[in-house]
Formats: structure tokens, C-alpha cells, sequence
């Protein structure tokens, strides 16, 4: 079959775009209000674009909750979504009053962050604490802007539980780390295979062996 995403001719019951670009990473973002609620929702459009600086972003489709929260106060926390926690991360979807709090709403107990005020999610083994950088706001090759919000930070500080270091490496595939797969699907991540980059190629995968 072919369509054109923009005339939506797919002519299946569900748009099957989200579903083809996938397994996407989901960025768990807890964020406070002006007022010092906390806020807590899932975005799935949501990656890590660069190391130095370190630098991280996600997209909210419409002007949600976390975008005027992270513009208003300039600090929120990516928190790792992983299997046990999927339920949690499904409710927290919700939409609730701006001064109603999705860690209360969903039951999730915080933990306090270092370097910015926004709380973590106590349970995630993982989470990046963040400073805002800018909004992007996209266009299409019309050149209107597209009803799309790219919130970039940068890390600043990162918790890892130490059960999650396994030989000198976080292990993945051990945390179950879950990823978006377009529908009302998800996937974890439960298995990884390696591969050595050509020379050249980018990073020598071989350069991760500690130097005495």
C-alpha cells in the first residue's frame, strides 16, 4: 500500500504512521507549576540530541501542561519509564486540572532532585534533571508552523541506582526499559545484541574498556 500522511487515504482503521516509526523512547517528564504543583506526564516523541552539551528533548502536540510549566520556571526531570512502572506511566496520561498533581492522581511517591526543584519519580532507576534551553516550534514545507512544541534542555545532573550498574555498564535490557509502538502498544526493551562499529564509524566501541 502507499498513502500521503497529509490526505490521511491510508484507509485502515488507525493511522499507522506512529506505529512504522518505532520503538520510540518515552520521556517521563515531571515539571512544577508556577504555584509548586507537580506535575507528571508521558511524551513519546522524546529523545537525547546531543552529548556536549548534553542535551535532551521531547514534543508536546499542543501546548499541554509541562510546556507552560518548564517555560514558566525553567527546570523539569526526564524520568526512565520501565515495565513495572507502565501501568503508572499509562495513568499519568491522564488529563487532570492544572492544580492537580499526577504523582497524587496516579499514586507515585516522589524523590527529591539535586540541582533543580522539580521532583522524580522515586521508583524510576534512572532520571536526568534539567535546566531549560528553548521551544521550537516546526513548520511544514508550507511553512506553518505546526501545532508542535520541541522542549529542549540541558542535563545537568543524573541519578542512576546502583543496582542498575552492571559491570561498569547501565543494564538496559536488565531495567526493562519500555518504548512506545505507535496504537496502544508498548514494548520493553528485555534483550540487546552488539556490535562493533567499523573503524572510523563513529565511536570505537572497543574505546568503553576501562585504562588502568
Amino acid at each position: 500500500m502507499f498513502y500521503e500522511p497529509a490526505k490521511r487515504n491510508h484507509g485502515l482503521p488507525h493511522a499507522p504512521l506512529k506505529a512504522i516509526v518505532a520503538p520510540r523512547p518515552i520521556g517521563w517528564i515531571s515539571s512544577l507549576t508556577p504555584e509548586g504543583v507537580a506535575n507528571l506526564a508521558p511524551y513519546s516523541f522524546f529523545n537525547m540530541i546531543s552529548e556536549t552539551p548534553a542535551l535532551v528533548m521531547f514534543s508536546s502536540q499542543g501546548a499541554k501542561d509541562s510546556l507552560a510549566n518548564i517555560e514558566a520556571t525553567g527546570e523539569f526531570v526526564c524520568n526512565l519509564a520501565t515495565l513495572d512502572l507502565v501501568d503508572k506511566v499509562n495513568l499519568t496520561s491522564a488529563p487532570v486540572a492544572r492544580n492537580v498533581s499526577e504523582f497524587d492522581a496516579a499514586d507515585i511517591a516522589r524523590a527529591p532532585s539535586r540541582l533543580v526543584k522539580p521532583p522524580r519519580v522515586a521508583a524510576a532507576p534512572c532520571a536526568l534533571e534539567c535546566v531549560y534551553v528553548e521551544t521550537f516550534r516546526p513548520r511544514g514545507r508550507d511553512g506553518v508552523e505546526a501545532n508542535a512544541y520541541m522542549i529542549i534542555g540541558e542535563i545537568v545532573g543524573v541519578h542512576i541506582d546502583d543496582d542498575a550498574i552492571i559491570d561498569g555498564r547501565v543494564d538496559i535490557a536488565a531495567l526493562k526499559v519500555i518504548s512506545r509502538c505507535g496504537y496502544l502498544d508498548y514494548a520493553p526493551v528485555d534483550r540487546l545484541i552488539e556490535r562493533e562499529r567499523p573503524p572510523g564509524g563513529g565511536m570505537d566501541m572497543k574505546a568503553r574498556t576501562p585504562v588502568a
